[in-house]
């Protein structure tokens, strides 16, 4: 599976720009990903903060994870606008069926293909050889541009996740 995404994002955009990343409960199909893709577009390019418009991008990556970035060193983003990001999401979800929100649901990449695992159950998977100390993890809980890049798509034992689980004391 080809885990390349860096180069798709703008690099006019400061690395400090605020991330958001929402998981999708399924893989979307090529069809629903062309038309989120669409929807995501002109959801970022209609962004606005206190009637400003926010520098703005917005990303479907491996058709699963919803990526929206402000550049927050013109307009920042909060109240009203982040709401709106949220609505957006949610009705992106409705749109889809697939829910964008729920956070105990965690991505790896096994076999060249996303697996979701729940996280109750991933001390049991790491135990078992399901998952390994080096398999790919979507840390979703990124917060910049800058660890989106470079803290996004990390080995379980770089992760929050070796605590959890044990790997680490």
């Amino acid at each position: 599976m080809n885990l390349a995404y860096t180069h798709l994002l703008d690099p006019g955009f400061s690395p400090y720009s605020r991330v958001w990343v929402y998981q999708s409960s399924r893989l979307l199909t090529l069809s629903e990903a062309l038309e989120a893709e669409e929807l995501i577009g002109e959801f970022t390019r209609s962004w606005m903060s206190h009637s400003d418009d926010v520098k703005a991008e917005g990303h479907l990556f491996f058709g699963q994870f919803v990526v929206l970035i402000a550049d927050e060193t013109q307009i920042k983003v909060s109240g009203c606008s982040t709401d709106s990001s949220v609505r957006f999401i949610k009705k992106l979800g409705e749109t889809f069926q697939v829910d964008f929100f729920n956070r105990q649901n965690l991505a790896f990449v096994k076999e060249n293909k996303i697996e979701v695992v729940p996280l109750a159950q991933v001390p049991y998977a790491l135990q078992h050889g399901i998952l390994t100390p080096d398999t790919p993890y979507f840390n979703n809980l990124v917060l910049n541009k800058s660890e989106l890049e470079n803290d996004w798509i990390i080995p379980v034992k770089n992760s929050w996740l070796a605590k959890k689980a044990g790997l680490t004391t």
